[in-house]
């Protein structure tokens, strides 16, 4: 399976926050989504970065007293790692592990077309193995 498959069984909208916006206002937008990460665009909607739990997380810890203050831009990860739609997701999970880190946007022709967190990966794996099992227990049994 690769990552498109995976995004078209998920059927989610992709959350953006701007650069500009207070990092209050993210947190607030990851908790009314329930999401553990948002893309970050510029004010003319060009895709900037990811801001993370773990940013925010960092952040805080580093800077403490500072959160009504800071700017998405100043806490996101600027740097993030993207895949193409025709990742598998064997080789997302294994990209997503070595790496280490949790929520992977799918990028196609510069445009974000999905997100893929761990879980999301993990819960396909869980299917696929769940179905082969039920295979091999039925061609044991017959």
């Amino acid at each position: 399976m690769n990552l498109q498959e995976l995004l078209d069984r998920k059927q989610s909208t992709l959350i953006f926050v701007n650069a500009s916006d207070g990092l209050l206002d993210g947190i607030t937008k990851m908790c009314d989504h329930k999401v553990g990460s948002l893309l970050v665009q510029s004010d003319d909607g060009e895709l900037m970065g990811i801001l993370t739990e773990r940013d925010i997380l960092r952040f805080c810890s580093e800077r403490p007293g500072e959160l009504t203050q800071a700017r998405i831009d100043g806490v996101m990860t600027h740097d993030m790692i993207v895949a193409p739609p025709d990742l598998s997701t064997d080789e997302a999970m294994t990209l997503m592990t070595e790496r280490r880190f949790r929520h992977l946007p799918v990028i196609e022709g510069g445009v974000a077309t999905g997100m893929i967190s761990i879980g999301d990966l993990m819960k396909a794996k869980l299917n696929d193995v769940s179905v082969e099992v039920k295979y091999l227990r039925d061609y044991i049994s017959a």
